[in-house]
């Protein structure tokens, strides 16, 4: 990669180049935006879709110049969305497939066969975490988030297992030393907020090199973190500047509103994946638009 990632559009048109089909196990694919999504991917050359699910819904609804074309796909009948999931991750396992997505099934079904201590996905000793990317109109690069979609309030083992996993996104982005900012209300360490004290051991971790190949600091409130003029106004000094690549967050709570604000109000599009797997595993909201969830495929691609 001649430079980093910087738009979401980037992501696809980088993998698109790879010339490699990723073999991607879709479950329950019975909605038309994961649908869309998989056949845009399919057109442009980097998936090649196994769709585990209701077969006569999937073929109503793909669309016909793709079923009689030259299409290459494949769709495995099976309308019971659990034993759909637990094939999808089987695949993967196996080495049949390269990628699980989600269709219309629960997350927490899905989740559950990843988690499968025998038959799952799991790294050993793997925490399993949401890592998003998100392209804002305001912010010149492409912004990591962490956690907003799994772990509702990380212990600090969870906290660096999260911060390892947003560091290796960013490095397979080409962001070769990525700004993690470890967000928090305020820039002073107090006993008032526990998290400022893990922060502060994590930095220290940082300074001994035990994060690869990145910058961190905390806490950090968002402006220190991603408004570089708000250093001169603070009188602050931190070596992530105003222009954090990852924000770190102390909790769900915090982080999803976050996010979500961020998609609602400032014209926000992201591509996330979940991590701590062996392979990549796409899970999106139902309702994300088609744009969502083709570059949340392309950013598995990526990751493989």
């Amino acid at each position: 990669m001649d430079r980093p990632i910087t738009k979401l559009a980037q992501i696809p048109q980088y993998v698109i180049g790879l010339n490699k089909r990723y073999r991607t196990a879709i479950v329950a694919p019975e909605d038309a935006h994961t649908l869309e999504a998989v056949v845009q991917s399919c057109h442009d050359g980097f998936v090649y879709p196994i769709l585990i699910g209701n077969s006569a819904i999937i073929l109503e609804l793909l669309p016909t110049s793709f079923i009689n074309g030259n299409a290459h796909f494949e769709i495995v009948e099976c309308s019971d969305k659990a034993q759909a999931a637990k094939l999808a991750v089987s695949m993967v396992k196996n080495g049949e497939a390269d990628i699980v997505m989600k269709g219309l099934i629960g997350t927490d079904l899905l989740l559950k066969a990843v988690l499968d201590k025998k038959n799952g996905l799991m790294k050993p000793h793997g925490v399993l975490s949401y890592v998003c990317a998100l392209e804002l109109p305001a912010y010149p690069k492409l912004l990591l988030i962490t956690d907003p979609a799994v772990l509702p309030f990380p212990n600090m083992q969870q906290k660096v297992a999260m911060a390892n996993y947003a560091i290796e996104m960013a490095h397979g982005m080409g962001i070769i030393k990525p700004k993690v900012a470890l967000i928090g209300a305020s820039e002073k360490v107090s006993s008032h907020f526990p998290n400022s004290k893990e922060y502060e051991i994590m930095c220290r971790m940082a300074q001994r090199g035990e994060f690869e190949n990145c910058i961190m600091d905390g806490p950090l409130d968002l402006f220190l973190a991603c408004d570089p003029s708000s250093l001169e106004v603070k009188g602050s000094h931190t070596p992530v500047a105003g222009d954090a690549d990852i924000l770190l967050f102390p909790s769900l709570e915090a982080s999803n509103p976050f996010y979500k604000s961020l998609m609602l109000f400032g014209g926000g599009e992201l591509a996330g994946l979940i991590s701590g797997t062996t392979h990549p595993v796409v899970v999106m909201s139902r309702s994300d638009s088609f744009k969502t969830k083709y570059y949340c495929l392309a950013l598995a691609c990526l990751m493989t």
